[in-house]
């Protein structure tokens, strides 16, 4: 799976004033991201998944594949706290084109580890594409454990895991004990050149939206050893990236994006438009980055 070292953009979904999903502001974006990315990321979080209809769905990832003029890998996020209800979604869709999974761990029900492993298994087995788990406790309200991701890692059909959790030493015992070809992927994009430096393949980045060639440089100046180089670059981003997630994740990164010209700051409900002192701020640091 080397094709998914560096960098995934976790993909907005743009929204017309009607919330309408804006096609042309996509084709602009999956152009903006091309420059330094290394794979598209349809349908996480970023995407506002959880309010994007089932047609809607089949039709972004679509418009992606068609509109995919760099030819990068794509990978779709299917995932729930009904596993049955995942087995069916995977089995509805249609993943040609697609090169993996990214399918988060079950939330608010809050499963034990053997829940988690059993669901993930299940869905794995299921999966005809390879499976990359998504720890995010922050959203889920449970963690998937070292031990239990290295034990999920066994499964031929699991191929990685996002890191979420923020916790560094868990990071570094499934980096110690995983697997060769086992791909840990940051899910923090402030922790991206801390987890290259323990053995980590990449990231799968919000900030990649507005900032891939930012990324592209980290990913390279880390694979080549020099990670106060790559540090710094991602210092470039440290006053930005706090911003991001005060109102909601991608409210303040659609903010930012409309700034840039990419596309429109509209979200869904129950999210709500980024409040005028945080689009003040954002435009700030923005004028400030460009410098």
């Amino acid at each position: 799976m080397k094709k998914l070292y560096g960098t995934g953009v976790a993909l907005v979904t743009p929204f017309d004033e009607n919330l309408k999903v804006d096609y042309k502001a996509l084709k602009k974006l999956l152009r903006h991201t091309a420059r330094g990315t290394d794979y598209y990321v349809v349908m996480g979080t970023t995407g506002e998944s959880v309010t994007v209809t089932e047609e809607e769905k089949e039709e972004i990832l679509s418009f992606v594949k068609d509109n995919n003029d760099a030819s990068l890998p794509i990978v779709y996020g299917i995932g729930g706290n009904n596993t049955q209800h995942v087995l069916e979604a995977i089995a509805s869709t249609n993943l040609k084109g697609v090169d993996a999974l990214l399918s988060v761990s079950p939330y608010y029900n809050k499963p034990p580890q053997e829940g988690i492993y059993q669901h993930f298994k299940a869905v794995a087995d299921a999966s005809p594409v390879p499976v990359i788990l998504y720890n995010v406790p922050g959203r889920t309200s449970s963690n998937l454990t070292a031990e239990t991701t290295l034990r999920l890692a066994q499964h031929t059909n699991i191929v990685g895991i996002k890191e979420a959790s923020g916790n560094l030493e868990q990071c570094m015992r499934i980096a110690r004990d995983m697997p060769k070809d086992f791909l840990l992927i940051s899910g923090d994009d402030m922790l991206t050149v801390p987890l290259y430096a323990i053995g980590g393949k990449g990231v799968i980045s919000v900030l990649a939206n507005a900032y891939p060639v930012i990324f592209k440089k980290m990913k390279e100046l880390s694979f080549s050893g020099d990670f106060s180089k790559a540090s710094r670059e991602l210092f470039k981003l440290l006053d930005i990236n706090g911003p991001m997630y005060e109102e909601g994740n991608p409210v303040g990164l659609k903010a930012l994006l409309s700034e840039m010209g990419i596309c429109g700051s509209h979200v869904r409900l129950p999210l709500a438009g980024a409040s005028g002192s945080l689009q003040k701020r954002i435009a700030g640091l923005y004028q400030s980055l460009k410098k």
